[in-house]
């Protein structure tokens, strides 16, 4: 069974950067697909990132396109979204996720129905305020 373990998150000030990591044990990720998704409080969980096992294929929202980074591990085991220039509408828990690759990106990107992925870690608080 994969597990997903996210660390990283932090209340940090406006302009200030994060590193978010996602740990992935219990099954090999290959022909899968890594995202990072948010929640702002009040709001719907929405896409920001994702990544192939391969590292190949990357995807951003358009609302962190230029500020956010993701990138996979050599050993495919941990995802990072490297986050910069973070303002107070970056706050929210952060969640991993897995899947195969198609249904992820579609998810992240084109508005599939959240609840087709299969794996989600327990989330990280990242809290932007001065």
């Amino acid at each position: 069974q994969l597990q997903l373990v996210e660390s990283g998150g932090d209340l940090v000030k406006p302009g200030g950067s994060l590193r978010l990591s996602c740990a992935a044990s219990g099954a090999t990720l290959n022909y899968y697909g890594i995202g990072w998704f948010r929640q702002a409080p009040g709001k719907e969980r929405e896409g920001v990132s994702c990544i192939s096992a391969s590292g190949e294929n990357v995807y951003y929202a358009d609302s962190v396109k230029g500020q956010f980074t993701i990138s996979i591990d050599d050993a495919q085991k941990t995802v990072h979204l490297q986050m910069n220039g973070l303002q107070p509408e970056d706050t929210g828990v952060y969640y991993c996720a897995v899947d195969w690759e198609g249904v992820l990106f579609k998810a992240v990107g084109a508005g599939l129905d959240l609840g087709y992925i299969s794996y989600w870690g327990q989330g990280t608080a990242v809290t932007v305020s001065s």
